[in-house]
């Protein structure tokens, strides 16, 4: 299958770095398509977008100054089927995207995205103290997956840190 494209440009606010493609977005060619996937609405209730946006609709973030990427590019039908080196390759990929459009904020959808990106085996919620990339903000939230077991109101309270930040960075 396909890997689906990013959606980058120099100077967007925010960058969602996901581990990997669904195999529903392999198919659809859409980030966050699995349905089941809460990835729009904690956008929308967190405050980041001004109406709830479907998968289809993911190149219309970039109006708004968000883009989309993945640690590896692969789809698959879990991270179980990422292998070591698909990782170490999507780290040095990454880090060259995160180099070359240099984002305000980059946003690791899952602690486990992070720990890959930036090998630290430990990350609290929300912004990181000590950036893997100088010069950029790094926030670590809940994966959006309708797998975590995280209550859906902690997860948008994570998201709204980043929203606060991001609105207050636009007043």
């Amino acid at each position: 299958m396909e890997a689906i494209l990013d959606h980058l440009e120099p100077g967007l606010q925010i960058v969602f770095i996901g581990f990997n493609p669904s195999i529903r977005s392999g198919e659809t060619g859409h980030h966050y398509a699995n349905p089941r996937n809460n990835f729009y609405r904690i956008l929308y209730q967190a405050g980041l977008t001004p109406r709830l946006y479907q998968a289809q609709e993911d190149q219309d973030l970039l109006k708004l100054g968000y883009g989309f990427t993945n640690i590896v590019a692969r789809p698959t039908k879990g991270i179980e089927d990422i292998t070591k080196e698909e990782y170490a390759e999507g780290r040095i990929l990454l880090k060259n995207k995160l180099e070359k459009y240099r984002p305000e904020v980059a946003c690791f959808v899952g602690k486990g995205v992070y720990a890959q990106y930036a090998k630290k085996t430990k990350a609290d919620w929300g912004f990181q103290p000590e950036p893997f990339l100088t010069g950029m903000h790094e926030f670590v939230a809940p994966s959006s997956s309708g797998l975590v077991r995280m209550p859906m109101t902690e997860i948008i309270d994570i998201y709204k840190q980043l929203s606060d930040y991001i609105h207050r960075e636009r007043s």
